[in-house]
């Protein structure tokens, strides 16, 4: 039986979305299979007709991603979930199902490199425009909706924090503006997960995922999820992922559903190893700066605490030398991996300006504050001794520079 919603989040974590079969399995059934069988012809013709509920095709109901979909959604407070093949997939999913030609997005220019892309040059061949403002100017925010005077911006969409520069934005406020000039609120919610931060509970309209991330937590497959009402979502998204196909498989979902049983655990001792590595990085030679949520020194630092449990798991910092320097950091490394991915127990490291923003050009890319001497970590659960020690390997030659 789904656990209800005034179970504890573990709780929740572990037992939402589960209806045991006859076959009373303890653990999650992974059902393998590409379509249904129905009793009768009439049967069929009212699942198919929406008359009636129950399995269909597995592109857009299958039991076990509907566990993962379910479960999600009773982390995050929502009504509805929409499991996707990747974080992109779920993007491209809500813009496909909400927006049209003529429509605006108001984005954040702090934004996940793959993400501008979708908007700047795919949506904009479809006759949807987006314009960019800084994540945390919230006057800016106000400003560019009262130009618009609700005549075409219809979605406002945000990462926070940011990707990688760790920027945040107070969600609360954010919604009150969107709201005001009556255009949704979507935020990206991938670096905190629900087990920091919530935000329908501030009035966000929908969250997305890229479940590959910190929902699975080992690097193990590739997932996206959207999470908002039964109408913008339940039907609006579901109605693309039911036509268009970018389905999550079976597999994957049950793989992202044993990944959420220790979502918590992951979320706050990676966050805490975090902390204290942003710490000891901000003293370390050859740093130009630290980029932390819970560090004093961030601007946004208020907001950790009110809306966010942690700083989270993502550190990044800009060392002397720019781009000869930051290489020679990352390749000094032994034990850390480098990889554009994060979310996994695996600590790893990647230079952004030539990998996840690597699209963008060189203005975007300044703009975003994206220089050529930012690392990124995406801490993992390794002892903290041993990631300071692999770091040091690449950081030592700076401080003799």
């Amino acid at each position: 039986m789904p656990a209800p919603l005034e179970y504890g989040f573990a709780t929740r974590a572990i037992r939402a979305g589960h209806r045991r079969t006859p076959e009373g399995e303890h653990s999650e059934p992974l059902f393998l299979t590409s379509s249904f069988v129905f009793r009768t012809a009439a049967e069929a013709a009212a699942r198919f007709a929406g008359e009636e509920p129950g399995n269909i095709y597995s592109r857009f109901t299958n039991p076990t991603v509907r566990a993962f979909e379910e479960r999600l959604a009773a982390l995050e407070g929502g009504e509805c979930c929409v499991a996707t093949a990747s974080g992109m997939a779920a993007i491209l999913a809500v813009c496909l199902g909400l927006l049209k030609s003529g429509d605006r997005i108001l984005a954040a220019r702090s934004l996940f490199g793959t993400t501008t892309v979708l908007f700047d040059k795919y949506l904009r061949r479809f006759g949807i425009e987006t314009r960019y403002v800084p994540l945390s100017d919230l006057a800016a925010w106000d400003s560019a909706l009262a130009e618009d005077q609700g005549r075409s911006i219809r979605l406002l969409f945000c990462e926070t924090p940011s990707n990688p520069l760790t920027e945040m934005v107070d969600l609360q406020a954010l919604a009150e503006i969107a709201h005001r000039f009556g255009a949704l609120l979507v935020v990206d919610n991938c670096l905190c997960t629900p087990a920091l931060q919530r935000p329908l509970e501030f009035g966000a309209d929908i969250v997305i995922h890229s479940a590959t991330k910190y929902l699975d937590g080992q690097g193990r497959c590739l997932g996206g999820a959207v999470i908002g009402d039964r109408r913008l979502v339940g039907e609006e998204v579901y109605g693309v992922l039911r036509t268009a196909g970018p389905s999550l498989s079976p597999f994957n979902a049950w793989v992202l559903l044993k990944g959420l049983e220790t979502l918590e655990l992951r979320m706050l001792a990676q966050s805490q190893t975090a902390q204290s590595l942003a710490q000891w990085l901000s003293h370390q030679p050859g740093i130009r700066r630290v980029y932390y949520p819970g560090l004093s020194a961030h601007p946004q630092h208020d907001l950790v605490g009110t809306q966010q449990r942690t700083g989270g798991a993502i550190v990044s910092f800009e060392v002397v030398g720019g781009r000869t320097s930051a290489w020679r950091v990352i390749d000094s490394t032994q034990m850390l991996s480098i990889t554009a991915n994060l979310g996994d127990v695996k600590t790893t490291i990647t230079h952004p300006a030539t990998t996840t923003h690597a699209r963008l050009t060189p203005e975007q890319r300044a703009e975003a504050g994206i220089s050529e001497g930012l690392i990124r970590l995406a801490v993992g659960l390794e002892d903290l001794k041993d990631i300071q020690a692999d770091l040091e390997r690449g950081l030592g030659p700076l401080e003799r520079g």
